[in-house]
């Protein structure tokens, strides 16, 4: 396997899984990504045929630059709106509106402008700025108007105005004009609306990949709805980025609807003077009309969709793979990746400076296959290195009973790039598979999956129903956790009927999939040991009791 051949996996599937989901779920926003993804795509087949050796590269090199630095970027504008850096945001929009000028970015720099402006107190600037795009026909002009009502705090009149000009169709499409309509309805107090369009747009709501906006559908329910633990629960987790003005804004708010009304005013006089002019407007909204009270209002179904909505939240924070990884430490994680790092170490140690001197020969970039005695050399001297540190040889297992190689191999690896594969993969879903199961039970996991993979491929290979002669790596481990988050996600599913498991079931059994794709293409990889420890992993995850469910 070499880097190229996989860069040619990585955009293909990247590309491929952007136009599945731009065509499943076309929005307003996904004209650009259709577009770039097509592009590379086309790119990366067309240098298959006239430059193969370096195709993966080309096709790289396009996707980080129309793809891939987007993503980030347009997240990072998210992040930075939601903490009010209006002037960091608007000139990254900037830059990004030049790699995407079919989504609307190009007008994106101006809108930021505007909010800006609307936070240092130049409201006339700012609604010139909305003026210039307001209409109701893009999703530029559509925000140019929402923020045009909000900077007033018209939310009556905001709410009208969706109602005459945009159609379901829009709202399903339009992420950020259906937050304003939700918001609209909690402000006017219709929380019986409010929740009815929660439950009737969950498919759209659930179309949303940005967390963040997707969480913020749930903070007008539960502000409006009195529910400050669960809003708490938001600013201390997917929206912990938000600034402690909109924090100390949204928890009075819940305290309001709550009947708190002292303790509520008391947070709003607080940040009162808050210089972003939409801020400001709500808090006098807050001050001066009086929220209703949830008690007096919600019908059973409402009660039901709120309810449905808390456990939801309870059930995303426990089938998160992000989160676990975000807030706490992974001890377990990291001493295994610190241990396959080490005896990579020595391994290169006891191969020497040659290491890094032949290794592009060996394939980690694959532009100079093993042509020269000196290469061959290095190759054979690897080869003993790893068999002395203890490599698994199928046949000296059975024949001289040397056992021990099949713990010692998944430990070892064949390069930086078969490294740094396996040790992305474990920092990534090792985490969530370790605060779910506890420490003992997920690294009794890990290595039944990693010892068992190689005790299988040890079996196909005398056996002869594999060639496998010489195996390292801690792959067979790896996807054994894999195989646990499937089980784990799988039994959230059938016994709480989590929503939440479910979608992230689909994203295990694709990347699964992916990978025995992979595996069957690359003769390189070790199919039967990925398979086994996919599938060990899977069955000690689904008899082992989770973490949750003894503390419940």
């Amino acid at each position: 396997m070499d880097l190229n051949y996989l860069l040619i996996w990585i955009v293909c599937i990247s590309c491929i899984s952007i136009l599945i989901y731009a065509f499943r779920f076309s929005t307003s926003y996904t004209r650009g990504w259709i577009i770039a993804a097509l592009l590379v795509l086309c790119t990366i087949i067309l240098n298959a045929y006239i430059y193969p050796s370096i195709a993966g590269f080309i096709g790289a090199f396009f996707w980080m630059f129309l793809i891939l630095i987007p993503l980030i970027g347009s997240n990072q504008i998210n992040k930075l709106a939601a903490k009010q850096q209006y002037s960091q945001a608007r000139k990254l929009s900037i830059i990004l509106s030049w790699l995407h000028p079919a989504d609307g970015w190009r007008e994106q720099p101006e809108i930021l402008q505007a909010l800006e402006m609307g936070k240092q107190g130049k409201i006339n600037a700012a609604i010139t700025i909305l003026n210039r795009h307001k209409n109701a026909q893009t999703p530029i002009g559509r925000d140019a108007t929402a923020t045009l009502y909000q900077m007033n705090g018209l939310w009556e009149e905001l709410l009208i105005w969706i109602r005459i000009n945009l159609s379901e169709t829009v709202l399903d499409k339009d992420f950020n004009m259906l937050l304003c309509y939700l918001r609209s309805l909690g402000e006017t107090g219709d929380l019986n609306g409010l929740l009815a369009a929660c439950d009737r747009y969950q498919n759209t709501l659930d179309k949303i990949n940005n967390s963040i906006t997707q969480n913020l559908a749930r903070l007008f329910v539960f502000s409006f709805c009195g529910q400050k633990e669960q809003v708490e629960k938001l600013f201390n987790g997917p929206l912990s980025l938000y600034s402690p003005n909109i924090r100390t804004f949204w928890l009075a708010t819940a305290d309001l609807a709550a009947g708190n009304e002292t303790s509520a005013q008391e947070q709003l006089l607080t940040i009162r003077n808050n210089e972003d002019i939409r801020i400001r407007s709500a808090i006098e909204r807050r001050l001066s009309q009086p929220i209703i009270n949830p008690e007096t209002v919600l019908n059973d179904d409402s009660k039901q969709i709120l309810s449905r909505l808390v456990t939801e939240l309870e059930h995303e924070a426990r089938y998160s793979v992000r989160s676990d990884f975000r807030q706490k430490k992974a001890l377990a994680t990291f001493t295994l990746i610190s241990l396959n790092i080490l005896i990579f170490a020595v391994e290169v140690f006891l191969v020497g400076k040659e290491y890094i001197l032949y290794h592009f020969d060996l394939g980690f970039f694959n532009l100079n296959p093993l042509n020269s005695e000196y290469a061959s050399q290095f190759y054979n001297k690897l080869l003993l290195t790893l068999y002395n540190l203890g490599a698994l040889v199928p046949e000296e297992i059975i024949q001289q009973k040397a056992w021990w190689r099949i713990l010692t191999s998944t430990f070892l690896h064949f390069g930086f790039l078969h490294l740094f594969m396996n040790m992305i993969a474990l920092a990534f879903l090792g985490p969530f598979v370790e605060f779910t199961l506890g420490i003992r039970r997920y690294l009794f996991t890990y290595f039944t999956a990693g010892i068992g993979s190689m005790l299988v491929v040890t079996y196909a290979s005398v056996m002869g129903y594999s060639q496998a002669e010489f195996v390292v790596g801690a792959s067979g481990a790896i996807m054994g956790i894999i195989g646990a988050t499937a089980a784990i996600m799988l039994r959230g599913w059938q016994k709480e009927k989590s929503r939440i498991a479910s979608k992230r079931l689909r994203a295990i059994l694709f990347i699964i999939a992916f990978q025995i794709i992979f595996d069957i293409s690359t003769p390189q990889v070790s199919f039967v040991g990925h398979t086994a420890g996919m599938i060990i992993g899977f069955l000690i995850a689904s008899l082992l009791k989770h973490k949750w469910q003894k503390n419940k």
